[in-house]
């Protein structure tokens, strides 16, 4: 492992295991004593620092697994000089364990495990449960670590992830919250306009060709000062007028509420295949009406994506003689409209929905139960012929 990649308690770890294996070095060729046993201690200390030290064995499992087998090698030389090196072989197990796969590592830790017990019978040492059992145990501890080791990291790296997804999903939502505010402005600036403004200077054309009308001949000076009067009026309506379709939503702005409707139903969107029908026949509806109407179909079938987990869904755009109905219906896992409360931020849910429908006079309904789908119908009254 790269020592720039290492937290510190693995340094601390690292620096331990450095320090086990250089002890029971020293510890076996003193208690040993023999020239053999210093110099086979010698050599198997040399090629464990010269492999701690060389990059390529930390970054290839190739150049480790070579490394490991060369450390191995001095060690079964340690073994068969002295009995004293079998307590290097708890070393050795994790070292077996972090550097090599699965598939070897096993393997190799049997295999060191039943060395060291072949090296203390050979040495004349009688065979008993002690002899069997330590080494084992040994093993046993240190795979059990390891692998505890790993099992601990895999799920500190999946939190980690996780806390990098929500601080993600966390600035997306913040980012759609802002573009959300910022088109509901956007609408209500175009609403106060269009009920304001405009209806205030069409009055005033209206009132000015009167005034017009009931001057008396004679007047043209009068006459004069009330036209220019009257254009400017006009010509501030018209500006009026194109700062609403401005601030009118872009689906709306590329042709008719039916057709923004339709676009929803995109087969290449995801989520459940929409379809989209229209009954009765169309008139004209105010910029309100249809921003109102867009932003609930919006609302209700990111809904359906998000929660429903339906196959099919379906907008129906209904013209009546007194009313315009909008209904969403899908075929999802549905749920208890009863427990549906207003989300703390005030996202664009059942009761934003529900308030874009009454502030225009109309009513909104939500016929759902777990299991049974989830139909939302929306039914606003036409206004008054004539109403701007």
């Amino acid at each position: 492992m790269d020592p720039r990649t290492l937290t510190p308690a693995l340094r601390v770890l690292r620096v331990c295991l450095h320090l086990l294996v250089a002890g029971l070095l020293v510890l076996a060729a003193l208690r040993d004593g023999t020239a053999a046993a210093v110099a086979a201690a010698a050599v198997t200390g040399a090629v464990y620092a010269v492999g701690s030290a060389l990059r390529a064995v930390r970054e290839s499992r190739s150049a480790a697994a070579l490394w490991l087998g060369a450390l191995s090698a001095a060690w079964l030389v340690l073994l068969a000089v002295t009995p004293d090196g079998l307590w290097l072989a708890f070393p050795l197990y994790f070292l077996h364990l972090h550097l090599l796969p699965a598939r070897w590592s096993l393997p190799a830790v049997a295999g060191t495990a039943g060395a060291a017990i072949m090296s203390y019978v050979r040495h004349g040492a009688p065979l008993n449960p002690g002899a069997v059992i330590g080494p084992l145990l040994g093993a046993a501890v240190a795979v059990a670590t390891v692998l505890g080791y790993q099992a601990l990291y895999r799920e500190s790296e999946r939190h980690r992830r996780l806390v990098e997804e929500l601080t993600s999903t966390r600035a997306e939502l913040a980012a759609a919250e802002r573009h959300a505010g910022t088109l509901a402005e956007r609408e209500r600036l175009a609403r106060e306009i269009h009920d304001t403004l405009a209806q205030g200077l069409s009055s005033i054309q209206l009132l000015l060709r009167a005034a017009e009308r009931a001057l008396p001949d004679g007047s043209p000076e009068a006459a004069g000062h009330i036209e220019r009067a009257r254009r400017t009026a006009q010509d501030n309506l018209a500006e009026a007028r194109r700062f609403v379709r401005a601030l009118t939503p872009a689906d709306l702005a590329r042709g008719s509420l039916a057709a923004a409707l339709e676009r929803l139903c995109d087969p290449a969107g995801e989520g459940p295949r929409v379809r989209f029908s229209l009954s009765g026949t169309p008139v004209a509806l105010p910029t309100p009406y249809e921003v109102a109407l867009l932003r609930i179909a919006q609302s209700a079938l990111a809904n359906t994506v998000r929660h429903a987990g339906a196959g099919r869904a379906e907008i129906t755009l209904t013209f009546m003689d007194a009313s315009v109905t909008l209904d969403v219906v899908d075929d999802g896992e549905g749920f208890d409209p009863r427990s549906c409360t207003a989300s703390p931020g005030g996202g664009f849910g059942l009761p934003a929905m529900r308030s874009r429908a009454e502030s225009l006079g109309g009513t909104f309904t939500v016929e759902s139960s777990p299991g049974q789908g989830t139909a939302v119908a929306v039914s606003l009254p036409l206004p008054a012929e004539g109403a701007a």
